[in-house]
Formats: C-alpha cells, structure tokens, sequence
C-alpha cells in the first residue's frame, strides 16, 4: 500500500476517534492489514498533522484534504502510466494500489469533463459527458505525465 493510502487510512482511524495512544492506532492499522513501525506511525502522524489532546489523537483544526494531499498533477506523473480514451470514456491504467487516491484527486478537481470516476486497483474509469469533453480529458491528463 501507497503511503498517500496509508495516510488516509490513518486519517480516517483517527477521525472516528478511539486511538489514545500510538499503540491503539498501529492496532487499529493492522486490523486493517498495514503493518507498520513506530517510526513510520510516527513519521505519518507529524505528516498529517495529527495532534494528542486529552483524549487521544485528533486531526487539527487546520487539517484540510486540500492542504495534506498531493496535486493531481504529481499524482498524475508518479502513479498514471498509461491514458486511453473510448467514446466518452478515459481509462487510466496506474501501478498497482494507486488508482484510488488518483480518482478522488479528479473528483476533487470538479472538472466539467469528468461525469465520475471508478477507481480499482490499478485502473480508473473516467466518464465524461460526450466524446470532445473525453478527448480534452485525455490530452490534458497526457500533458501532466510529461
């Protein structure tokens, strides 16, 4: 698993509260099926922001996907390796265990070319309204893994 996917496994953990020591997290993580060491927990926690209040670990106030995320441009020209268009579809093959973080990133992007995304494993389905809107598409996620 990707360390953007890591992350957002531990942001999530860590929303739904119930983690009062590291220990209880690295638990609740392997539960989960990461296995990870105290000093990467340690590490991801600093990253996020996360923060040890009186009863147990919190996101900061401050804390925003926008501000913790990576851009869809680097997520693009680290994890896509290939853009193929069909119609009005995209498919975007990425390497294995990146193709979610990369379709929420579209999604966040709130483009009018993208209708939704379905994001497997290592493939992300891009709907968009008509054939122009996906040509468009196409070239433009190109563009970013230049």
């Amino acid at each position: 698993m990707s360390k953007l996917m890591r992350q957002n496994v531990i942001r999530s953990i860590v929303r739904n509260g119930d983690t009062a020591s590291q220990d209880d997290l690295r638990r609740a993580l392997l539960r989960r099926g990461l296995r990870v060491t105290q000093a990467t927990l340690s590490r991801d926690l600093h990253e996020l922001g996360v923060i040890k209040t009186g009863n147990g670990y919190a996101l900061s106030p401050s804390d925003s996907a926008d501000s913790v995320l990576p851009t869809l441009q680097r997520l693009v020209r680290e994890f896509v390796r290939e853009v193929r268009r069909a119609q009005n579809q995209v498919v975007l093959k990425t390497t294995v265990g990146s193709a979610q973080p990369v379709a929420a990133a579209i999604d966040a992007e709130e483009w009018p070319e993208v209708v939704g995304t379905i994001g497997g494993d290592d493939t992300i389905l891009i709907i968009s309204p008509d054939n122009d809107d996906a040509a468009r598409l196409a070239t433009s996620i190109q563009e970013m893994m230049a």
